[in-house]
């Protein structure tokens, strides 16, 4: 089964083409290092909880949306060779000349990877 990282993000909601425009530039560096797929998602119903929920995990404030992403890889030992390559990459450096600024707090995003157990298609 495949491998996933999962990435949850507050982003300034006037922010929302820029983050589609920096996903679209950077994104296909994953696929270029092996992974099978990516997708961003961007909040639509993200209800708050009683004890914990979305938008408390990455401390978003009322003028931001949850973005949800994932990569999803074929297997661990290519995610981790890739995301290695990743952060060695000059085109994921956000302070280098021509690289699109991060239109998000990067520190405030959480993530992990996820050993893929159970899988139901259509």
């Amino acid at each position: 089964m495949s491998y996933i990282d999962g990435f949850v993000i507050a982003v300034p909601t006037a922010n929302k083409q820029k983050f589609i425009e920096h996903a679209r530039q950077l994104d296909p560096i994953f696929i270029e290092l092996g992974a099978l797929r990516v997708i961003e998602g961007w909040g639509d119903d993200v209800p708050d909880g009683k004890l914990t929920d979305f938008r408390r995990a990455v401390q978003a404030t009322a003028d931001e949306t949850v973005a949800f992403s994932w990569v999803e890889w074929p297997d661990k030992a290519t995610r981790d060779a890739g995301m290695k390559k990743m952060m060695e990459d000059p085109r994921m450096d956000p302070s280098a000349p021509g690289n699109p600024p991060m239109p998000f707090d990067g520190k405030r995003m959480i993530f992990g990877g996820f050993e893929q157990v159970v899988e139901v298609k259509a």
